[in-house]
């Protein structure tokens, strides 16, 4: 291959590290806005320009050859550069403009998010948001995502995090109901009422508890299950039982009145609580469109640290 003849071969370079990352010439072809055709012939010719193999393909996997490892190295420096670049423009503009993808876990979207964003782009106004909403691990720089808010004990390698607040997961109750069944001073009485689980999983209804003295694992059995939060706290209102609840979906029912908290001097353990934060690629900087969204949530959210009912913490 010839001095400038790389040059010819940039866009195959391109789809061929979307296929490598994605794993697959569909995606590639719609994260860049083409045919899956025209994904497989920048690959073809690729290969052609460079006279190896780089993936070998079958009706059902995609799978890099140890040369196509290495050139998917190469072209990833490529295109991370190439992008890198093209943010200098936005480094050096004095105001905040253009578009920002941020995803986030379904309900912490919706009752945490999204009331922040309608005042984040009445603040800035050359700014806009799409928000990305799944509760799936959305890879920034794989899906093209700027930013990405996870809930968790630990982030994951390779991202920049800027913390937010902290989520519980708690129990509630109406006051109606507590009123009418056994007295709860103790997780073992649980056993003894209608309660609102999960469901995902075999061992959602193994409930576990710790407070300064011990912990205690309780399995819990109910009427109505359901792995959407905001659906089980209507379970609750509905008076249905005891619900675990992300401590942020049940704030406004807690503020109200309409449901109080159970047990409030135990913790309960929940693979959905830890720190909230929002991630982004670790560039060398951070395009002011971004960083103003970042900074805005995180001065938004953590002025969330007062009125809160025992063992509501913000982070």
């Amino acid at each position: 291959m010839g001095t400038n003849d790389f040059l010819k071969v940039l866009p195959e370079m391109v789809s061929f590290t979307r296929v490598a990352e994605l794993g697959s010439f569909s995606a590639a072809a719609s994260l860049l806005g083409l045919t899956p055709s025209a994904i497989s012939r920048h690959v073809t010719r690729l290969e052609k320009q460079l006279g190896v193999q780089l993936i070998v393909r079958t009706t059902r996997h995609l799978r890099l050859t140890e040369a196509g490892a290495e050139a998917f190295a190469r072209c990833s420096e490529l295109v991370k550069a190439a992008q890198d670049t093209m943010a200098i423009g936005q480094q050096y503009t004095s105001e905040p403009r253009g578009k920002v993808r941020i995803s986030a876990p379904k309900a912490f979207a919706r009752h945490v998010l999204h009331p922040h964003i309608l005042s984040f782009l009445q603040r800035y106004p050359e700014v806009d948001v799409q928000l990305i909403v799944s509760d799936r691990d959305v890879d920034p720089i794989r899906e093209g995502v700027d930013l990405v808010v996870r809930l968790a004990q630990d982030g994951p390698e390779g991202l920049a995090a800027r913390p937010l607040m902290d989520v519980q997961t708690i129990l509630c109750a109406t006051p109606d109901y507590l009123a009418r069944c056994e007295a709860i001073t103790h997780p073992h009485d649980l056993v003894l009422h209608s309660c609102l689980s999960l469901g995902e999983h075999e061992r959602d209804n193994h409930w576990r508890f710790r407070n300064a003295d011990e912990e205690v694992e309780v399995v819990v059995q109910g009427r109505y299950v359901a792995n959407h939060s905001e659906i089980r706290l209507e379970g609750v209102l509905a008076g249905l039982g005891i619900g675990c609840l992300p401590d942020f979906v049940a704030q406004q029912a807690l503020d109200k009145g309409t449901v109080v908290r159970v047990l409030p001097e135990w913790d309960f353990q929940s693979t959905y609580q830890g720190r909230a934060c929002v991630m982004y690629p670790p560039n060398r900087f951070v395009v002011p469109k971004c960083r103003v969204l970042i900074d805005y949530l995180a001065e938004a959210l953590g002025q969330l640290t007062v009125a809160l009912p025992r063992g509501l913490r913000r982070g």
